[in-house]
């Protein structure tokens, strides 16, 4: 039950809902750039320092993704990365700042309560909307405050072009080129070291015991063309387990040896690194987004986005000990989103 009370401190009558009173809305108290002009100067002046900021942190962005390329180097890499995310954070942290500190100093805060209405779309409703709109316009000093509004617009239109440098280098639809990478027969598996190898560290057979896990490359992958590029195409995860827990099929009985089994590290929902295996429940995680493979039953998606298996390396051994590779992928690697064309005869 409702009604009406004393007058409250805002003025204005106090409804009573079932026993608690509403104490009303508080006095306004004005900040002391409602009433200081001087004040409100130094606020607009600190709040255009920001945008500017913003505006610099972009064009740091553009510069750096010029001035640091990558020369192939993995540290070259990271000082590019470094600075790119040190200009993005100073463009969008400083324009936001900027716009919570002109809300907080400049923007009328004066408090109001409204009745809610029925919501139609009648000529009299589109002109009280109009109206809220000039009034926001008007409380907000977006017309009063030119140097803002234009910094800030400036500050916004130009926040998008480090996007259109990042989508640039995302390049074409790889095509068939998912099909190539540097394995092919005799190709040496390799223990990776991170980054680009300075040697190579092949692994025998010997090496790899029942529960263990090698992250892998191939052989002499630093004197390829684009080695980062070409190790993100040819990662690998060799395993071995039991040879009667392997679920073989027809045709892939000759893919492993004595339980040994290597597969491609790239997701094949977007591609981010399969780095997780469970030796006991013999399954491999995508820390991404959780797809998980089955290593006994040839890698299939047991669980998460994941629409089809990890592509499976054919290994052997050579006459040294040492794990080779039988061939290529028979199947590309990476995302199933991916438009993936008919792979060539020479591949």
């Amino acid at each position: 039950m409702t009604s009406k009370d004393h007058d409250g401190a805002a003025g204005g009558t106090l409804d009573t809902v079932n026993g608690f009173t509403d104490p009303g809305l508080p006095e306004h108290k004005p900040r002391i750039t409602d009433v200081e002009p001087a004040a409100a100067k130094v606020a607009e002046r600190q709040v255009a320092a920001w945008f500017i900021l913003s505006m610099i942190g972009t064009i740091w962005f553009i510069v750096s993704y010029f001035l640091f390329a990558p020369d192939g180097s993995l540290g070259r890499l990271r000082l590019q990365n470094a600075m790119l995310g040190i200009g993005a954070a100073i463009a969008l942290g400083s324009v936001g700042i900027g716009i919570i500190l002109w809300a907080k100093t400049l923007i009328t805060d004066a408090e109001v309560t409204e009745d809610r209405h029925s919501i139609a779309g009648s000529a009299e409703d589109q002109a009280i909307a109009l109206e809220i709109l000039n009034q926001a316009k008007e409380e907000s000093g977006i017309a009063r405050r030119p140097l803002l509004r234009n910094l800030l617009i400036a500050a916004v239109a130009i926040a998008p072009l480090p996007a259109v440098l990042v989508l640039r280098d995302l390049g074409p639809l790889p095509g068939d080129a998912l099909f190539r990478t540097l394995w092919k027969q005799g190709v040496r598996l390799c223990q990776d070291p991170g980054g680009v190898p300075e040697e190579d560290r092949p692994i025998k057979l010997a090496d790899v015991t029942i529960g263990s896990a090698f992250h892998v490359i191939p052989e002499k992958l630093r004197e390829s063309e684009d080695p980062l590029n070409e190790k993100a195409k040819a990662a690998v995860l060799l395993m071995r387990i039991r040879p009667e827990e392997l679920n073989i099929e027809p045709g892939r009985e000759n893919w492993s040896i004595d339980g040994v089994v290597a597969y491609s590290k790239i997701c094949t929902h977007v591609g981010c690194p399969v780095a997780l295996y469970e030796h006991q429940t013999h399954h491999l995680l995508c820390p991404c987004h959780q797809s998980t493979f089955d290593v006994t039953n040839h890698c299939k998606v047991i669980f998460g986005p994941a629409k089809r298996p990890l592509p499976q390396l054919p290994i052997a051994v050579d006459s040294e000990g040492y794990l080779v590779a039988q061939s290529d992928f028979h199947e590309p690697v990476g995302p199933t989103f991916w438009e993936i064309h008919t792979r060539s005869t020479d591949a």
